[in-house]
């Protein structure tokens, strides 16, 4: 299946979390966007991986994502070296998507940055038609660079080089994070309490999301960093 926006994210809830507006709002204009997941999140303080991966199929849903996997990565412990990039680059050329969504550049958790890295690099090796990868019919995949990758702004605050309208797709967005029970807005149930498990995580998403879409005139809006500039064709073509 061909996408036009595949998302890269280290941990399960990592796409829902900094980009959950951007997929709504694409996929309601159209497009086919999937998401893999580089982790199972085994090593998240709460819940479990059989329960993220629940977790995950419910947002997935909520979303209409085209497609959703998950590679298995050992959490915490991936490295940006041949032997993690190689299954990204399986899936990049599986799905040969226009553009990539992925981790921030860098972060509060060592693996949001590590898998902006890693994502990135395996992009641009994807484009290597030398590099020798098989796909699930057993089959050579054909090399496949994505024309643009994008970063998220995650925990740690990043000036966005463009910030996306989510406005009409808010509630949808808070309902695919809500999705991670697991993780979110718990109330005291025994299980230790984590930076985004308490009520006041909503509200700094929420104030994240309209600090953001403040800069650009509307309500709700998610930012981005590039690798390059975005070139334009029209001035006019802004808003």
């Amino acid at each position: 299946m061909k996408l036009d926006i595949l998302v890269l994210a280290s941990h399960p809830d990592d796409a829902e979390l900094c980009a959950g507006g951007t997929i709504a709002a694409a996929i309601a204009q159209g497009k086919k966007v999937g998401v893999v997941d580089l982790t199972r999140g085994e090593l998240g303080s709460r819940g479990t991986p059989e329960t993220r991966a629940r977790e995950a199929q419910a947002a997935s849903e909520l979303l209409g994502l085209s497609a959703r996997e998950n590679l298995g990565l050992p959490d915490g412990f991936f490295r940006n070296d041949r032997e993690h990039q190689l299954p990204i680059i399986q899936a990049v050329r599986r799905y040969q998507p226009d553009i990539v969504l992925c981790n921030a550049v860098h972060d509060r958790h060592p693996d949001h940055g590590r898998g902006s890295q890693l994502a990135s690099e395996a992009c641009f090796l994807s484009g290597l038609k030398m590099i020798e990868t098989l796909g699930e019919d057993g089959q050579p995949q054909a090399a496949w660079r994505p024309g643009r990758v994008y970063h998220f702004i995650q925990d740690r605050y990043l000036k966005p080089d463009f910030v996306v309208d989510i406005s009409a797709h808010w509630e949808t967005k808070r309902a695919a994070v809500a999705a991670y029970g697991s993780q979110f807005n718990v109330a005291a149930d025994g299980q230790p309490h984590t930076h985004i498990s308490s009520p006041e995580f909503w509200h700094f998403m929420e104030g994240r999301a309209r600090e953001f879409g403040h800069a650009i005139g509307v309500e709700f809006g998610e930012g981005f960093t590039v690798e390059r500039p975005i070139g334009v064709r029209d001035l006019a073509g802004w808003f």
